[in-house]
């Protein structure tokens, strides 16, 4: 049915368009007949893993940016995923930056995104998730959905500052997050980037780590937290990031973010300013992943996003050695039954 669809929504202006699927999502998510009938369309047999001590239906996930806000979270676990993670969310809310800043791609199956870290705040969020939080069973016979929230700090806070803003983060969703993920790799946002210095990162996951554990003590539970890098850094930038990460004790790591990069495309808007994810991203955040699984052997689990466009990209990444893998762009040019014909390939 969505090949029908598309050619509507792409005549739409993309973040248009994105905003009409996310309310529709969440109109349909929030009525529970409308749920009900996308659970059973898109019912997936469980493919259960288990990985930083959380229990996933299956290894299939929607990554950070489609649902900035958390209002479609019910909808889109309706669609079959093993866990949807929320955000990038900021302590304050932003605007982002001005629009245009969503360009789709199509000969290239990429999109450009220059959002900024567009938030309705921690508050907003926080309400969002406490209301539906516990109503989240896509069905009695699966494992609810894992809920992820990734956080980044506002863009008026200077990056000196930034672990206050990540620090009070945590201890908002520490009760209501199944993980968190510390964004400092969006290309989005001036000098956010620079926090993947090794010493800066450490300093930064450090204090997150602290505060992790003044939260468990409060909540009798261990918030898990990941970071989630940049493909653009050099291997050796990349080993120190990892190694910051392993230091500072955090759960996972998620590879990779979107790109500068713009090798090899061929659409007239190649020359937009921002973070290029789809098809384009593969050969790279294969890459990375690869050297992160090199690096890190073992020590903790590593998260596939970027470039998986189909079930074959999906699954290779998994025999990669990767824990979970995660789509988004690939939602936008495959459809809403994406995360099924991943796990029917599994």
């Amino acid at each position: 049915m969505y090949s029908l669809f598309r050619p509507l929504l792409f005549r739409l202006d993309p973040e248009r368009a994105h905003a009409l699927t996310l309310h529709a999502l969440r109109i349909a998510g929030n009525f529970p007949p409308s749920r009900n009938l996308l659970e059973l369309i898109y019912k997936i047999p469980p493919k259960p893993v288990t990985v930083f001590g959380l229990t996933f239906k299956n290894p299939i996930g929607l990554a950070a940016g489609y649902d900035k806000d958390g209002g479609a979270v019910r909808g889109l676990a309706a669609l079959g995923f093993g866990h949807v993670e929320i955000g990038t969310v900021t302590p304050k809310p932003q605007p982002g930056n001005p629009s245009p800043r969503v360009f789709r791609l199509v000969e290239d199956e990429a999109v450009i995104n220059r959002m900024g870290f567009p938030s309705r705040g921690g508050e907003f969020v926080e309400r969002q998730l406490s209301a539906i939080r516990g109503r989240l069973s896509v069905n009695s016979e699966q494992w609810s959905v894992v809920v992820g929230v990734n956080i980044g700090k506002n863009k008026e806070t200077p990056n000196e500052e930034a672990e206050f803003d990540y620090l009070a983060l945590l201890s908002r969703f520490a009760s209501l997050a199944d993980y968190l993920t510390v964004n400092v790799s969006s290309p989005n946002t001036a000098g956010l980037r620079d926090l993947q210095e090794r010493r800066t990162l450490e300093n930064l996951l450090l204090h997150l780590h602290q505060q992790r554990v003044v939260e468990q003590g409060r909540l009798k539970k261990r918030i898990p937290i990941l970071v989630k890098l940049s493909p653009d850094m050099d291997e050796a930038g990349l080993a120190d990031a990892l190694d910051a990460i392993l230091a500072a004790q955090m759960d996972g790591v998620i590879v990779t973010n979107t790109t500068l990069g713009r090798e090899g495309l061929g659409s007239r808007y190649r020359g937009e300013s921002g973070g290029l994810s789809g098809s384009p991203l593969r050969v790279k955040s294969e890459a990375v992943l690869h050297q992160a699984l090199k690096h890190l052997n073992g020590k903790i689990p590593v998260v596939s996003a970027g470039g998986i466009m189909n079930p074959e990209d999906a699954k290779r990444r998994l025999e990669m050695g990767a824990a979970l893998a995660q789509v988004y762009t690939g939602l936008v040019y495959r459809g809403p039954g994406l995360a099924g014909e991943i796990a029917s390939l599994l």
